[in-house]
């Protein structure tokens, strides 16, 4: 017997819901830090300007964040875009069967081919 749908309770979070705060988040770190060391880097390079050393990597480091979120979240959505849930698409993959030859198959394989091949040669 299915479990009883409990009214009041908030649904889950979809896939998409779900992969767009991850990819933000991994974005949002991978920008931090990129925007750390470039900032540091031109703060050292040609100093930190009018506006003082904290503001101007500050300034670097939420802009890559954000640049570095967007594109993150939107490629792990596209990524995890699919028609089946990832549990059915993984058993799926795992349980096709794979088209693989043992190489004394692979060999026999390609003599034959390389006998086909010369007598289209030798024919012509």
């Amino acid at each position: 017997m299915p479990p009883v749908p409990q009214h009041g309770q908030p649904a889950g979070l979809t896939v998409w819901q779900k992969s767009t705060r991850m990819g933000a988040a991994m974005g949002a770190g991978v920008g931090l830090t990129m925007g750390f060391l470039f900032g540091t880097f031109s703060i050292l390079r040609g100093g930190a300007g009018p506006r003082g050393v904290l503001p101007t990597l500050s300034q670097y480091m939420l802009g890559s964040a954000a640049t570095f979120s967007f594109f993150l979240a939107i490629g792990s959505v596209i990524r995890n875009d699919g028609m089946l849930p990832p549990h059915i698409e993984a058993a799926r993959i795992q349980l096709a069967s794979p088209v693989m030859m043992s190489r004394a198959e692979g060999l026999s394989n390609m003599r034959l081919q390389w006998a086909l091949e010369k007598q289209r040669r030798s024919s012509s």
